[in-house]
């Protein structure tokens, strides 16, 4: 049995006795937590933890952003509305005018706003509705290693099949194709889909859409090249088919730029976001959809709570604070020190270890040198140290590292260095 299991049975609260088995996190970071600030989260008893999970990618902005709080709570004070639908509020229209002019606008796309129900994989359900409706194909094409949502249509979508488990005998029409990774570095993954789509005999129609990750963050911190991105996108126009982009995790400046896939100079037709648009932790989701293909029938995909009036206020505010406090060039600056540290200090204690990543995201793959049980003991040591980092990718065998973007370097370099302690100590056994 190891530590966080034995940490597990010492812990008697209210959710281990009334919650259900489907409870996850809590399980591997078996603490109560009591309140949060920045990058520090601190438990009922007193124990401070250095958060490289920031809700799994919900919170860029830190726990309780100064900033954000205090124009959060002002609206409260004014008994702002808390709940609309989608009627006109001037919370709403001041997200919307703000997220246009800071973002869509500031880097000449042109998109319509489809606010969905709260959670990401609402919008990821939206998307797929929306493709199939506009070219009356029911196929979608995704990529081995993907993740995008826990609803029936967002689980037919995902490759883990673990997370797939409990969908029986619903998950159709999908088609799911080699992304660039492991054996398939070596293979032209995009040559092989026109391949496909072009043989008649292939024995697979041409699909509505196809969804990708530039960064496959559930699958393992995989990071497809920018030519691959270039050339799904040039597939896609050439076959007629649309390119969704998911960029939930890694969106909202995870990667250093607003959207993950600016980096490939390219625009999909449709981009999923949700996490971290509402900028601290309120339960938001939104699809941007080239405006030709805005057919909707009002009310043709609605929900109670897709009009998140805080979450509206809260995004305003993180918008106003990225662009005030440049956060693109610090994101940059932390990018530097993670690729360093993790090159220098950490695959360098064997050439068994991977290291991948880019902006505030980075893996260590250590499915080589123990796989998940190794994994498994790095993580556990860590949480004992003091630092929150989770397992992700195959077989969980890669410790994800995902500060919030606004962390600070002492801490940030802290919380590495607990890191090294753990690889050093579970290596030395």
């Amino acid at each position: 049995m190891d530590v966080s299991q034995k940490q597990d049975l010492n812990i008697n609260t209210a959710s281990e006795k009334h919650e259900s088995n489907v409870r996850s996190y809590c399980r591997n970071f078996p603490d109560i937590f009591l309140r949060a600030k920045g990058s520090i989260l601190y438990s009922q008893s007193g124990k401070e933890y250095i958060d490289f999970l920031a809700g799994a990618g919900a919170l860029n902005y830190g726990h309780n952003n100064d900033f954000i709080k205090q124009k959060v709570m002002s609206y409260l004070d004014t008994d702002g509305v808390a709940h609309g639908l989608d009627l006109y509020t001037s919370a709403k229209e001041k997200f919307l005018a703000t997220f246009n002019e800071l973002v869509i606008k500031s880097k000449q796309l042109n998109y319509k706003i489809h606010f969905c129900g709260p959670t990401g994989t609402n919008a990821v359900e939206a998307a797929l509705k929306l493709a199939r409706k506009v070219t009356k194909r029911p196929g979608i094409f995704s990529f081995m290693g993907a993740y995008h949502g826990m609803t029936l249509g967002s689980l037919s979508i995902s490759g883990n099949l673990g997370v797939k488990a409990g969908a029986i005998g619903t998950l159709n029409n999908v088609t799911f194709m080699p992304y660039p990774y492991g054996f398939m570095e070596q293979f032209d993954t995009i040559e092989f889909i026109d391949f496909v789509l072009k043989d008649c005999n292939s024995g697979i129609e041409k699909p509505a859409a196809i969804i990708f990750e530039t960064v496959q963050a559930e699958g393992g911190i995989v990071v497809a090249p920018v030519n691959w991105i270039q050339r799904l996108r040039n597939l896609c126009h050439q076959h007629e088919i649309l390119l969704i982009c998911d960029d939930i995790q890694v969106g909202c400046g995870r990667t250093g730029p607003f959207f993950s896939f600016e980096r490939a100079g390219i625009v999909p037709d449709m981009v999923v976001l949700s996490k971290s648009i509402s900028g601290y932790g309120f339960p938001m989701s939104l699809l941007l959809i080239n405006p030709d293909l805005d057919i909707w029938e009002p009310g043709e995909h609605t929900g109670t709570f897709r009009g998140n009036q805080l979450a509206f206020v809260a995004g305003t505010a993180a918008l106003e604070y990225r662009q005030i406090n440049n956060l693109e060039q610090d994101v940059k600056i932390k990018e530097f020190l993670l690729r360093n540290f993790l090159n220098e200090e950490i695959a360098s204690i064997s050439e068994k270890i991977k290291v991948r990543g880019l902006g505030m995201i980075w893996g260590i793959d250590v499915a080589d040198c123990g796989g998940s049980v190794f994994a498994k003991q790095i993580t556990s040591r860590c949480f004992e140290l003091g630092l929150i980092v989770e397992r992700v990718g195959r077989n969980d065998t890669v410790i994800k590292i995902l500060p919030p973007l606004t962390i600070e370097v002492p801490i940030l370099q802290k919380g590495c260095s607990i890191i090294k302690q753990a690889f050093e100590e579970i290596f030395n056994q």
